[in-house]
């Protein structure tokens, strides 16, 4: 079971911390722990389950990340959040999190600090999911050297692929270099509308791309879904029978299935 995942996409507006929240929610509504973590400096995923402006103990992951000392390896526990979705645990981001690329250079092993992080505590969650801002820098490296697997959230849009490329050239280049194990988990279509041919085309073009990684369940457009972060819920608590709840609730079934699933040989 791959228990830590990168979600990543350099292209802004894809849904990907839409999909962190509500996909974790789901899994945590049937009994997995799952633990978020917010590497992106707009700290939209803290903000969006209801802890904005809020740190842990030890800080947040601006402080975990720019810890020269080994004192977040050693004190795990003190960057880890409940929420008040049961189950559901944060490591939290703030603006402080602009500046950690630049201050993180001079840092040994500074590819590998979220790494060094995730290992004591791995063993205490089902899940953990790591919101990647929209770039491939240096904080975006640091979720892939600590993840087993990316998922991708691609938008149903004529761009949709645009991008795509260079993140898997990326990934190809971490796993060469520094996580031999890091696979693609799949891709999720986001912000579907099949009312539309040009979402139709895109959907078929990413199936016919990425083959079997493509997730069965697309999220839909939906104005559930992006009324809920403003209230800091996911959208499972703010409309669960909204079609956006109701897509994520799939996909969490999904992901399960693909889960369980005997390994291909």
């Amino acid at each position: 079971m791959r228990k830590i995942l990168a979600v990543a996409n350099q292209k802004g507006g894809v849904g990907k911390t839409t999909t962190v929240i509500n996909l974790a929610a789901s899994l945590a509504a049937v009994g997995r722990k799952v633990l978020l973590v917010d590497i992106d400096p707009q700290a939209n995923m803290t903000s969006g389950i209801g802890l904005r402006g809020q740190a842990a103990p030890g800080g947040t992951i601006y402080n975990l990340l720019t810890a020269s000392d080994g004192a977040a390896t050693k004190n795990a526990d003190d960057f880890v959040l409940p929420t008040a979705v049961p189950n559901l645990s944060i490591v939290p981001a703030d603006r402080n999190l602009t500046g950690a690329e630049i201050e993180m250079v001079p840092l040994p092993g500074r590819e590998s600090q979220l790494r060094r992080f995730l290992i004591p505590i791995r063993d205490r969650f089902d899940h953990i999911f790591i919101d990647c801002p929209p770039s491939l820098g240096l904080l975006t490296l640091n979720a892939l050297v600590a993840a087993e697997a990316v998922l991708i959230p691609l938008h149903c849009e004529y761009f949709a692929l645009e991008g795509i490329a260079d993140l898997m050239t990326t990934v190809r280049r971490v796993r060469a270099a520094l996580n031999p194990s890091l696979d693609v988990e799949g891709v999720l279509l986001t912000m579907y509308d099949e009312r539309t041919n040009l979402g139709n085309q895109v959907a078929g073009e990413v199936r016919e791309f990425f083959k079997e990684k493509v997730f069965q369940t697309v999220i839909p457009r939906n104005v559930r879904l992006a009324e809920a972060p403003s209230h800091g819920m996911p959208v499972t608590t703010y409309d669960a029978k909204s079609r956006g709840a109701e897509a994520y609730a799939s996909l969490a079934r999904e992901f399960l299935e693909r889960e369980n699933a005997p390994a291909s040989t």
